[in-house]
């Protein structure tokens, strides 16, 4: 399957937006097709790769069909000095109209000449509209706004109301400029939300440096960072001291301090000091790059209440516009005394009503606003889908290492139960473990603090999955788990909770140290939080021993815990608490590490830690939280409560609205002016709602 994005430029009618994605969706070898209202992209998924020319034309051609002034492009290039110039010439336009309605009434004239001035003034106002409508009637698109906007507007003037007829189209222009105005604004907003892409990237030359794309740096090769710069590619730190500005990745406005050989991502902004990097990733697989990518294609999983909405505005419209038409014809023919001209100007008003605008650009802006508003948090959704089923969510699943607890291990207790003090017996274990790379082993060497003279070690055996047997000073020394004392017949007590590193020398027992993982001090917090919110069910799973599940389940208060799991086990596990739910109750599995891929991916919503997360748990999960902070859900959720209730506040109120001055048109008690209002009106201010989203700040 090949991929083709195209760039809508001048798209300006959500409805039209989605009559592009239905049209170019039934192109043969198109296996998908979506279209992005916000950013003004049609992606394409081809699955026949040779028709990739003809299916793109063709693509092209349905668009600037559905919405003659676009412009297709097949790259990102903006015009935005055209589009400018385009704004200015129409408000010209509109402003000229405006005057000549405005010296309609103001001047004394003849009714001829003053019907006259209405008619040029309507003509300014409204030509673009009535040739749209007529192109859209020949191309047998007859239910959009043009054409309901041109036959309200003739029709006024037919049964004699010059002035409302004009009246009419100059409302609705200007409702449909600032209703752009508005949508642009919100695009620029969102489109700044991901301003992190880095424009140049400095090659370090044996002979200086050269500013070059950032797709041209292969990994080895060294790049130069300038303060005030953002970090072009994903790096490791050479030489040179720095703090980082890591908000726009993270949401966390505290700086991040860097030296050499400390890792670097894409995105950050160095603040203060020169840093040479070497590259350890291409531009396609940088950090910046997947964040970009993650939310640029996140329309492409739409919520169930967006494809509600498209369905509803499909079948809704046709249906206002046949009430309209019965309107006009039945009651004078059934009603005594009833006057065509007076129905037909009722219908003319259920028409004007009848544009599903509000709801069709509010939704999807909402939903995107609400993934806009989510990335500046530092939390990354794939789709609006996962955005609303987030609102859904019964039960959370943690994984424990590198999620709840910090995946570093590390010595919390040294007990001797034997002859040798606390120094010796840590000193003993120290020197076993040197040759070892194994996480415990390095624990046990960074507590032990000092150098290692490996002159006294004579002989060493490492046991695999037991421990090692070594010679110090002439003594045999075993350190190791309980397995290996029980293989040596030295009897051991393993009740206490972590990881227990037993040793014994010349076969005497002489005590244990404890090996731990901390638990994050975000971790509590985050299931207090998750419980506050509504959540019924949190658990944990885990691979460890089951004392020490236990001791990690009931200080973060965890209503269920499941240890000792397999990988396979855990996906098991899973599916076992899944089958416990209602079909509607969603279940969350938070992950970091590249053996919980197949679990996120089972889950309802996958959740990967992303900040030292696994390129494997972030692919497969369907939201990525880009700090270390569990905290980071109970964020993804607030903002997806508030995104939900910002749409349905827009859904009911543009219906409500809608429904209201079409029984007030009905039964004669709406003017032309209140069923305009009911359209631009209420669409501008559903638009300006959605955009409150976009700046959602979670404490």
């Amino acid at each position: 399957m090949v991929k083709k994005e195209l760039i809508l430029e001048g798209l300006d009618c959500a409805n039209c937006a989605s009559k592009i994605e239905t049209q170019v969706k039934a192109i043969p070898g198109v296996q998908n097709a979506y279209v992005d209202f916000v950013s003004q992209k049609l992606t394409l998924e081809i699955n026949s790769p040779s028709k990739i020319v003809s299916i793109v034309e063709e693509a092209s051609a349905i668009a600037t069909s559905v919405e003659p002034g676009i412009c297709v492009l097949e790259n990102t290039a903006r015009e935005t000095r055209k589009e400018e110039k385009e704004d200015y010439k129409e408000l010209i336009i509109l402003g000229i109209g405006i005057v000549l309605y405005a010296l309609a009434f103001i001047l004394p004239l003849s009714p001829l000449a003053e019907k006259l001035i209405f008619l040029a003034s309507y003509l300014f106002v409204g030509t673009e509209v009535l040739l749209k409508a007529l192109k859209n009637i020949f191309k047998g698109q007859v239910f959009d706004e043009n054409f309901l906007m041109a036959l309200a507007t003739i029709g006024a003037f037919a049964i004699g109301e010059f002035p409302e007829a004009v009246a009419v189209m100059v409302f609705y222009q200007i409702g449909e400029f600032f209703q752009d105005l508005a949508v642009n604004r919100s695009r620029k907003s969102i489109q700044a939300l991901m301003d992190i892409r880095p424009d140049y990237a400095h090659l370090k030359l044996e002979d200086g440096s050269k500013v070059v794309s950032p797709e041209e740096v292969t990994i080895g090769d060294l790049i130069l960072v300038k303060p005030g710069e953002k970090i072009p590619l994903d790096g490791i730190v050479v030489e040179g001291t720095s703090t980082l500005d890591t908000s726009a990745l993270t949401g966390e406005s505290l700086p991040r301090e860097v030296k050499a050989e400390d890792e670097v991502l894409s995105g950050s902004i160095n603040q203060r000091g020169l840093l040479t990097i070497k590259v350890t990733k291409l531009f396609s697989e940088s950090t910046v790059s997947k964040i970009l990518d993650l939310v640029q294609n996140a329309s492409s999983k739409k919520a169930p209440t967006e494809n509600f909405i498209t369905k509803f505005a499909r079948y809704y419209t046709p249906a206002v516009v046949i009430s309209a038409a019965l309107l006009a014809f039945l009651p004078p023919l059934m009603i005594p005394g009833a006057t065509f001209s007076e129905w037909v100007y009722r219908a003319l008003i259920f028409l004007v009503i009848s544009c599903p605008c509000a709801l069709v650009v509010s939704i999807p802006l909402g939903f995107f606003g609400g993934i806009g508003g989510a990335s500046k948090n530092g939390i990354l959704i794939k789709g609006s889908n996962f955005l609303e089923a987030l609102n859904d969510v019964h039960t959370v699943v943690f994984d424990k290492t590198g999620t709840l607890t910090k995946g570093v291990f590390k010595v919390t207790r040294i007990n001797p139960t034997g002859n040798l003090s606390k120094e010796v017996l840590l000193e003993c274990a120290a020197l076993a473990e040197s040759y070892s790379t194994h996480p415990i082993a390095l624990s046990i060497l960074k507590a032990y603090e000092k150098d290692i003279d490996k002159s006294r070690i004579s002989v060493v055996e490492e046991i695999p999955g037991h421990g090692v047997k070594v010679t110090i000073d002439g003594k045999e020394i075993l350190v190791g788990n309980k397995k290996l004392m029980l293989e040596h017949s030295i009897p051991v007590e393993d009740s206490t909770s972590g990881t227990l590193v037993h040793i014994a020398v010349e076969r005497n027992y002489e005590g244990f140290i404890v090996i731990s993982d901390e638990i994050k001090e975000d971790s509590s917090k985050a299931i207090k939080e998750l419980k506050a919110l509504g959540i019924k069910k949190t658990v944990m799973l885990t691979g460890d021993h089951h004392s020490t599940a236990k001791e990690i389940a009931e200080e973060l208060k965890l209503d269920e815990f499941h240890s000792q799991l397999l990988p396979h086990e855990k996906v098991e596990k899973l599916e076992f608490i899944q089958n416990q739910m209602l079909s509607k109750q969603k279940l969350i599995f938070v992950g970091d590490g590249i053996n919980d891929a197949p679990v996120l991916a089972r889950a309802d919503i996958g959740v990967a830690m992303g900040g030292l997360g696994s390129d494997a748990a972030i692919e497969a999960a369907d939201i990525v939280l880009m700090t270390d902070e569990p905290s980071k859900l109970v964020s993804a959720i607030k903002i997806a409560n508030k995104t939900r209730r910002i749409v349905w506040e827009n859904i009911i109120f543009a219906l409500g609205v809608k429904i209201f001055v079409l029984a007030l048109g009905a039964f004669g008690f709406a003017t032309m002016w209140a069923a305009v209002f009911s359209d631009v009106g209420v669409a501008l201010i559903a638009v300006l709602n959605a955009m409150r989203v976009i700046n959602t700040k979670i404490n």
